[in-house]
């Protein structure tokens, strides 16, 4: 494939002395060699973004609308493209790759019909008699920094939302992944978003490059998705400049099966909450509470279906599942198996680091994992279940509730009513009710608590870069 290796600064490619590799994770080769971005480069990037943005926004809804559903056309006809770039850095099988792919473009989609539902209101003041007007403004330059274990969807959930609120925006990609979001620059300038309005600065020197454009006057919003620690780091720049932030942040999501739940459904479920991605995302199922009468077959269930997942390079069809992202990750994970298996587990399947090049970890299932293992304490960011027993009611629902994350759970049960009621009374900001997967572009994505602030996706998220202004009028 060829595809572009530069900065993307105000529709044109820039390069740079100082360059760092991307590396396949698979084959731990170098797939290319990045530029990196330093502050003049991101200086020359919000000054394009600020020219670009006063036409932009002062395009109709629909004029923005257009570019957005373009982007989306052109997205879906090279997903197999797209799928393949994703593979080859991040490492995740083609048939998740290309999930990627199609979730990342319906980003477009979704929000070029929410670029002309940007309601305000009218209202008769109850007291003064005065009107009440209230309309949704842009809210000014914004930036984004982005993740490795998505580098498609967590881009586009961004950018769509920005762009049809009127922003302009500069790209702070990660470095394990950029060449996904460079790559989708030729796309957006056919789709005809005009130059500046989208700039990409991948770099080695993330801290202090987007230090340096959050302490910018300029910027007005910052949306973030990544670990907690950075965010909590973020949004004190962010207060220096009182920027509006969106921040997606750490999960440790809870899987809450009753005995009541139906076992395929509950299976099938849980393969997907903890496998999508190779458990390396925010939403991945953490912790397994399985009601003790049924957690035998469980595990026995969920085991075989681990254990028949075809470990190897992503670019090979028949791979279910490809390597972590690197080496610190993978070593990670093993240190969580050997810790919660030294404190008492029940190593099921798995857990052995394959031999020879690439940073491949096997789908493992740990059972009687105590509350004192590190992995029920932390995201595991990998492909391992972690499952521990219930039996009553009341008790799982705090457990479930006994961490600072509160992104998302998942709870079985074939009682509607109980289901509905113990989803009330859990802690998190999303929910997937006999279902393993919650993202949809259409729904509000966010937690509570040291999970984030705000919304992406759904009419939140393109909220998130707007400004409510309220005018006081008499006629």
């Amino acid at each position: 494939m060829d595809y572009p290796t530069d900065l993307y600064i105000n529709g044109a490619w820039h390069k740079t002395a100082t360059r760092f590799d991307v590396i396949n994770p698979a084959t731990e080769e170098v797939l290319a060699s990045v530029a990196s971005a330093d502050s003049a480069d991101a200086d020359a990037a919000l000054d394009a973004a600020q020219a670009a943005m006063a036409d932009w926004a002062a395009r109709t809804p629909r004029q923005r609308s257009e570019v957005l559903r373009r982007a989306w056309e052109l997205m879906t006809a090279r997903l197999e493209d797209f799928a393949r770039l994703i593979t080859l850095e991040n490492g995740k099988a083609r048939s998740d790759a290309l999930g990627e792919a199609t979730y990342a473009a319906e980003f477009f989609r979704w929000f070029a019909e929410e670029a002309v539902r940007a309601d305000g209101l009218i209202t008769h003041a109850p007291a003064s008699g005065a009107r009440i007007i209230v309309q949704h403004k842009p809210a000014g330059l914004a930036v984004l920094i982005t993740p490795w274990n998505y580098p498609a969807a967590m881009g586009t959930r961004k950018i769509a939302p920005a762009l049809a609120a009127g922003c302009a925006v500069i790209i702070k990609p990660a470095s394990e992944t950029p060449l996904t979001m460079l790559a989708l620059m030729p796309l957006l300038e056919e789709a005809g978003v005009p130059p500046g309005l989208v700039n990409v600065l991948p770099s080695k020197r993330t801290g202090a490059l987007v230090d340096h454009m959050l302490h910018d006057p300029r910027v007005r919003v910052v949306s973030f998705t990544g670990s907690t620690g950075v965010g909590r780091g973020l949004l004190k720049s962010a207060a220096d400049q009182v920027l509006k932030p969106a921040m997606e942040l750490g999960g440790n999501a809870p899987v809450i099966v009753f005995d009541d739940a139906d076992m395929d459904t509950a299976i099938e479920g849980t393969m997907l909450a903890k496998m999508r991605n190779l458990g390396e995302a925010c939403t991945a199922a953490n912790r397994i509470y399985v009601h003790e009468d049924i957690a035998p077959e469980f595990t026995r269930r969920l085991s075989a279906a681990m254990s028949a997942l075809r470990l190897g390079d992503g670019t090979d069809p028949s791979v279910d599942v490809g390597p972590l992202v690197n080496a610190a990750t993978r070593d990670k994970v093993a240190a969580f198996v050997a810790d919660a298996v030294a404190k008492g587990a029940v190593l099921e399947c798995g857990g052995v680091v394959p031999e020879g090049k690439g940073f491949f970890y096997p789908p493992t299932v740990l059972s009687n994992v105590p509350e004192t293992a590190d992995c029920v304490q932390d995201e595991i960011f990998g492909p391992v279940a972690a499952i521990q027993t219930f039996t009553d009611q009341e008790d799982v629902i705090a457990r479930a509730n006994a961490t600072e994350y509160g992104l998302v759970a998942y709870v079985f049960s074939g009682d509607f009513k109980r289901a509905l009621q113990v989803c009330e009374r859990l802690e998190y900001g999303m929910v997937g009710l006999n279902r393993g997967l919650v993202s949809d572009p259409a729904a509000p994505f966010g937690g509570t608590k040291q999970s984030g602030l705000g919304r992406e996706g759904g009419h939140e998220g393109m909220l998130e870069f707007m400004e409510t202004q309220y005018i006081s009028a008499s006629w």
